[in-house]
């Protein structure tokens, strides 16, 4: 007789055989719906290619647009003489036939039909315009693809200039806009961008220190892009009309430099950044590593200049990198900046040296005013930062010039103390500056005969009162942006002043050696100074923060991009 459990096997069997069975067939019925899905989505996708195909083979204007043509095609070959520059536009003919590369600054779809872009090529925007029909048969797919063109993509366009109805007040070039005739891509941009060129163009944020709760909106409700966000995306940034101007006067004030320098005889040098030892003194250098030894980063041409003026070389000056160690953030300290330095032999009086710096600085700041294309950018430059072509200078030929004495004396009279010995403070320096504004109508001016105790130990001492040197800075704005001098020239007299400074300094140390050694040789009085390009620039237009006055700056909490 079976037992109870030998009873009950084949009822489970059973029932597991069911269970087995159902889940079969639903896992069957599973397969069958995904493989039907599977072949509806195949079909969908194979009539949207069919019909893509047939749209293709059916566009009249497929040839007109869309990727840029391979050299060897006729139509992506054009000879280099008949590309136009936007700049060319403002004087163009109706009808006329330009070809441009430039980026899509504004890309917009008005219907079916019609689609608006505004184009872009450094300062200079036209509207183009891409219509339906025409000589050239343009097609819908066209004026689709036109109008959906990311933002800051680089494109060929060639087309019919024409005058509007009425002018375009959205674009710099209003009274022409461009008609469409093709148009290719040439690099294409990301369609999201970490901010937009269009955002960056309107004024930043122009306190001084920036602030973390600066809103994300201005006013109007449209975004407010803060210095940092522009320079962590400075390609972006820089690619506005005031940036452009703004960098196109920087290689002006250059150039003007240059200029200068070569009329009056100087020898262009280029002098080594690296240095044994920290000199001028020893604080505020970068120290780095130079195979097995230490090695700084030169904080200015200084010592250089100086040896080449003990070689024999009458008058010499360069534009090079300047670097300076300081945790100073500030709106006017960079730890790396651009110096324009000269110097050259004093023939009687150190003051040839003073009045061929100030005579340099009004040549630069003239010419800026004058020339009509430098005129051009400081109005575009003016348009983000009011005030940048406000810039005074007195109508004489000649620079306002003070002794450290009378700055002091005009600061005491106007409530504001400063000390007969002591430097002055940026606060003191930017109150003289308005004072001199207000009361001589000029931005411009320099001051003499500094402390001999705040000057570097290779300044010449007033030989009629020891306190004081023959020293001098120039400033724009009511702030500095040269400091010079009359260099001691004599071995034994340089020896004294470095043995004597604060900290001591040993002339006959190996990184000092080499220097002092060129005046034991014999060397000419001389003197100069170095003037930060940065700062011209920065002061010149009254920019808020010298950053925007330098493509990619450093400072003690930036080292990218």
């Amino acid at each position: 007789m079976a037992s109870q459990g030998e009873q009950e096997l084949p009822s489970r069997a059973k029932e597991e055989e069911g269970e087995t069975s159902a889940t079969s067939k639903s896992a069957s019925k599973k397969a069958a719906k995904e493989k039907e899905k599977a072949e509806k989505t195949a079909r969908r996708q194979e009539l949207e290619r069919q019909q893509k195909e047939q749209a293709h083979a059916n566009d009249t204007a497929k040839h007109l647009y869309g990727s840029m043509p391979s050299p060897a095609d006729p139509a992506g070959s054009i000879p280099k003489h008949e590309f136009t520059e936007l700049a060319e536009i403002y004087d163009a003919k109706e009808d006329q036939k330009v070809t441009v590369d430039a980026r899509i600054h504004n890309a917009r779809v008005q219907s079916a039909k019609l689609a608006f872009l505004v184009l872009r090529e450094e300062a200079h925007t036209i509207q183009a315009v891409i219509a339906e029909g025409g000589t050239n048969k343009i097609s819908r797919q066209m004026v689709k693809w036109s109008g959906g063109i990311n933002s800051e993509s680089i494109v060929r366009v060639t087309g019919l200039v024409k005058q509007p109805k009425e002018p375009v007040t959205s674009t710099s070039i209003s009274k022409f806009e461009l008609h469409v005739e093709s148009i290719y891509m040439i690099s294409e941009a990301a369609q999201m961008l970490p901010v937009q060129v269009k955002d960056c163009m309107r004024a930043p944020p122009m306190n001084e220190e920036e602030s973390k709760d600066e809103p994300e909106t201005d006013s109007q409700g449209l975004p407010v892009v803060s210095l940092n966000a522009r320079l962590n995306n400075r390609v972006l940034d820089g690619r506005t009309a005031a940036n452009q101007a703004i960098f196109q006067l920087q290689g002006a004030i250059s150039n003007l430099f240059i200029e200068y320098m070569n009329q009056n005889r100087f020898t262009w040098i280029n002098s080594s950044r690296l240095a044994g030892a920290a000199t001028e003194g020893g604080a505020g250098v970068f120290e780095i590593k130079y195979f097995d030894t230490k090695a700084y980063l030169t904080q200015s041409p200084q010592f250089f200049k100086q040896m080449a003026i003990a070689m024999d070389m009458k008058r010499v000056c360069e534009i090079g990198p300047v670097f300076r160690a300081e945790n100073s953030n500030t709106h006017r300290h960079l730890t790396e900046f651009t110096g324009l330095d000269f110097e050259m032999v004093i023939k009687n009086d150190y003051h040839e040296v003073l009045s061929f710096g100030e005579k340099l600085m009004l040549y630069i700041i003239r010419n800026l005013q004058g020339r009509t294309e430098y005129k051009r950018l400081t109005k575009v430059v003016d348009q983000v930062f009011p005030g940048a072509g406000d810039f005074k200078l007195p109508t004489e030929d000649s620079t306002l010039r003070l002794t450290f004495a009378e700055a002091v004396k005009l600061l005491n009279d106007a409530g504001i103390e400063a000390g007969e010995f002591d430097d002055l403070s940026t606060p003191q320096e930017k109150a003289l500056g308005r004072i001199m504004r207000e009361s001589h109508n000029t931005d411009f001016y320099t001051i003499d005969k500094y402390p001999s105790a705040v000057r570097p130990f290779y300044t010449m001492p007033d030989p009629a009162n020891p306190k004081l040197s023959n020293s001098y800075d120039f400033f724009m704005r009511g702030q500095e942006i040269m400091s010079g001098a009359q260099r001691i020239h004599d071995y034994n007299q340089l020896c004294d002043r470095m043995r004597a400074n604060d900290p001591p300094l040993d002339p006959l140390s190996e990184g000092f050696r080499h220097y002092t050694d060129a005046f034991k040789y014999g060397c000419a009085p001389h003197g100069g100074g170095g003037l930060g390009l940065n700062r011209i620039l920065q002061f010149y237009l009254g920019l808020p923060d010298i950053r925007f006055a330098t493509m990619f700056p450093r400072d003690p909490g930036r080292l990218a991009p």
